[in-house]
């Protein structure tokens, strides 16, 4: 696995928009702020040309644009380090026009986001050996303060730290709007983590260990049997250590997610699998019977291995950012969550 060079002391941040881009409130104006707190943190910035841009189906301009714009910032050298500007609905149509063999004869770059930017922080270790970084988009670093959890992903990116652990509280319903576009999470919800293997809820001390890999399964399950993916070849090269699979959901409802977990498992995908690190799901009422929990347990259980449920992950903040590629050991012990990550 290649890990990037971490940012440096006044080194150079790159925007880049391969899904939406900030064009309206309020993510323009956290956008905007964002990169003022970087600037006061001594940071250089340089946007991409698509960053504002507005002129795409469910991203930010054509596909063919889009993955103009991440080869150029990828290979230029131009920044340290790249933030995606937001989450949408069709980054996947960019793949075609990102060349894959070229970044992985290049010098590696971290790349950070999450939700639709799963289609790069999930395929740059799966087809480039490259680590990346499963974590905020740029806009919400525009918020006062910080959350800690922004604060763990800056950390991350400069190499001073290498571990993350659970928060505490999470926001159910945002405060963010065109009018207060820079408010803090909205944090009303206690944190409840539940642990099970094979089905069974477990209450004693977890430790499992293995290397990180996942996103948001919308995207994941998108993926599957496509040419990119090499999903399989991944958990083959790196077998001995064993997948941690980490999971979150976005507009799935509860039926969608048991079914993506089905084709995942049919498709091989957990085969080396230590365990399941499962988010909250943005839209995971239960609906006829089945709850978010079963949803998931259904294949999950028949691993019959460790499966951590309402994680800091995803579309219901905070999140802990996570490097996807890392060698990462897991500890759960009741409502606290801890994982470290090791670049090996």
């Amino acid at each position: 696995m290649r890990y990037p060079k971490f940012l440096p002391e006044g080194g150079v941040i790159g925007y880049v928009a391969p899904s939406f881009g900030c064009s309206i409130e309020p993510y323009l104006s956290a956008f905007s702020n964002a990169g003022k707190q970087w600037h006061k943190l001594g940071y250089g910035q340089v946007y991409g040309p698509n960053c504002y841009a507005d002129e795409g189906v469910g991203i930010s301009n054509t596909p063919e644009k889009c993955g103009r714009e991440i080869m150029d910032f990828f290979l230029s050298k131009e920044a340290d380090c790249l933030i995606s500007c937001g989450g949408g609905e069709l980054m996947c149509e960019i793949l075609p026009y990102v060349d894959f063999e070229r970044l992985a004869e290049a010098e590696p770059v971290w790349f950070m986001g999450y939700s639709d930017n799963t289609n790069l922080t999930y395929l740059l270790p799966t087809l480039t050996d490259t680590a990346s970084v499963y974590g905020p988009n740029a806009p919400a670093f525009g918020m006062e303060p910080w959350h800690k959890s922004l604060l763990d992903a800056y950390y991350i990116l400069t190499g001073k730290q290498t571990a993350v652990e659970s928060y505490g509280m999470w926001e159910r319903e945002s405060l963010k709007s065109p009018e207060q576009p820079l408010v803090p999470y909205h944090l009303t919800e206690p944190l409840q983590i539940r642990a099970f293997i094979g089905g069974d809820e477990v209450h004693n001390e977890m430790r499992f260990q293995g290397r990180l890999l996942g996103g948001c399964m919308d995207c994941l399950v998108n993926l599957l049997g496509t040419r990119f993916d090499k999903t399989k070849e991944f958990i083959e090269r790196y077998k001995d250590d064993g997948i941690i699979w980490f999971l979150e959901a976005c507009d799935l409802n509860v039926f969608a997610i048991r079914r993506a977990m089905w084709q995942m498992e049919q498709a091989g995908w957990f085969r080396y699998v230590k365990g399941f690190l499962i988010g909250r799901s943005l839209n995971g009422t239960a609906m006829m019977g089945l709850d978010e929990y079963h949803a998931v347990l259904e294949a999950a259980g028949r691993r019959n291995v460790p499966v951590v449920m309402g994680v800091d992950l995803g579309h219901r903040p905070p999140m802990m950012p996570l490097v996807v590629g890392s060698r990462a050991a897991v500890v759960v012990d009741g409502n606290h969550l801890k994982v470290e990550m090791r670049y090996e």
